[in-house]
């Protein structure tokens, strides 16, 4: 996309952003910042820069890239909202060469459902089938 450009290289990543951003959201607000890291270590990341190389978006895979993988932490800047630039991500995130011939690709979203379709994501037919582990509160300070 003119203008804008995304890597999967950690090195770049705008840490101090990423982290306020995914800190205050609703899937992982305080989430401390040692366990965030943890998160980008075991990830495959991708960083969206604007031509001044400023970071305006951000998503992570976690994946065996073989048959599993589950999208998360997707997110575009405010300023940066209404470009594409989610669907630029979301384009280069299907098209990765480790993320080719799974068995399945996950995610939760509360609220991007016609987006996510568009790139093949659809409910789960049988989410009965389904089960977790689900601790929202995890890192809330007493």
């Amino acid at each position: 996309m003119q203008g804008f450009n995304i890597t999967t290289n950690p090195d770049d990543l705008d840490i101090e952003l990423i982290y306020s951003f995914i800190s205050n959201t609703y899937w992982a607000n305080n989430i401390p910042l040692e366990t965030f890291k943890k998160s980008l270590v075991n990830s495959l990341v991708f960083g969206v820069y604007d031509d001044k190389n400023q970071q305006a978006g951000f998503a992570r895979v976690i994946t065996d890239k073989a048959t599993f993988a589950y999208l998360s932490d997707v997110f575009i800047l405010e300023a940066y909202r209404g470009l594409g630039l989610s669907k630029f991500l979301l384009r280069t995130i299907c098209e990765h060469t480790d993320l080719q011939g799974l068995r399945r690709f996950m995610l939760v979203t509360s609220s991007a459902h016609s987006l996510y379709a568009k790139f093949g994501f659809k409910p789960v037919s049988k989410p009965e089938m389904l089960m977790q582990i689900w601790q929202p509160t995890i890192y809330e300070t007493t």
